[in-house]
């Protein structure tokens, strides 16, 4: 492939208002197979470092999420930030790149794969589930003796068990909602945090159908609403300001110890 068909690639995945140039560096890198520059909007390729067109796309494709997450975010980020908003943009580019043909999962045509998959997901994550909903069973019954005798349930859990408290009242959801447990207990940690039941159940279906957790918990699990680009960037300007203010007053009280320890 060509610098120009690859990019052509990217734009029937998304297409940005901010223009962008794919360069096949033609070199081999033992550090990382691409990266983004934000500045001239350049997307490096480390071509030598491919096997197939395949691979390269995947690259490219985690790439040019950098550089629709740096082109549209309303606030100044880092290019080389890998939180759950870039995770779940890169995640749903494959997610569509794979539905339109333009890339192959390669762990659906291993074999080897297909057979790894198929047992940690059966032997593992669903088993790991069923135990942590069997479990939120036996809470919610140590949480009735504990009102039968009058004891602390909370310090049951904290000193008996030695659950912390965040993980129990998880534990507990995945028995009371009737959480499937074939999604794996982490997974089930993210349903139970989605309060709506309509939604939960969605976010269990597109689980099913290949979404991966960062996708789910940005479409289904945030609460945050878009917001307008201009409050936006006042409310993080405001929040720098305050993270300053505090750093000034930590970097105060050290000088005022240090001094201290100078004189003693």
């Amino acid at each position: 492939m060509t610098n120009e068909q690859i990019k052509q690639i990217l734009l029937l995945l998304r297409k940005t208002a901010e223009d962008f140039t794919v360069i096949m560096s033609g070199r081999k890198s033992g550090k990382v197979n691409g990266l983004y520059k934000p500045e001239p909007r350049e997307i490096i390729l480390h071509s030598g470092n491919f096997k197939s067109n395949n691979e390269m796309m995947y690259t490219a494709i985690h790439e040019y999420a950098h550089h629709i997450q740096f082109t549209t975010s309303p606030t100044p980020i880092s290019v080389r930030a890998h939180t759950t908003a870039f995770w779940n943009l890169f995640h749903t580019l494959l997610f569509e790149a794979e539905q339109k043909g333009l890339y192959t999962n390669p762990f659906d045509d291993i074999p080897e794969f297909q057979a790894l998959t198929r047992m940690i997901k059966e032997k593992f994550l669903s088993s790991s589930g069923a135990l942590m909903k069997e479990l939120g069973k036996l809470l919610v019954e140590a949480h009735e003796l504990c009102q039968k005798h009058g004891t602390s349930y909370s310090d049951y859990v904290d000193r008996v068990l030695a659950i912390p408290r965040t993980s129990a009242q998880v534990i507990v959801k995945a028995h009371t909602l009737d959480l499937d447990p074939r999604v794996g207990f982490e997974n089930m940690r993210t349903l139970a945090a989605i309060r709506d039941d309509g939604a939960r159940k969605k976010a269990a279906e597109a689980l099913a159908n290949g979404y991966s957790p960062d996708m789910v918990k940005a479409k289904f699990a945030s609460k945050r609403k878009p917001k307008d680009p201009r409050e936006a960037l006042l409310e993080e300007r405001a929040r720098i300001e305050k993270s300053i203010t505090r750093l000034q007053a930590q970097l105060k009280e050290i000088d005022k110890r240090l001094s201290k320890k100078d004189k003693g």
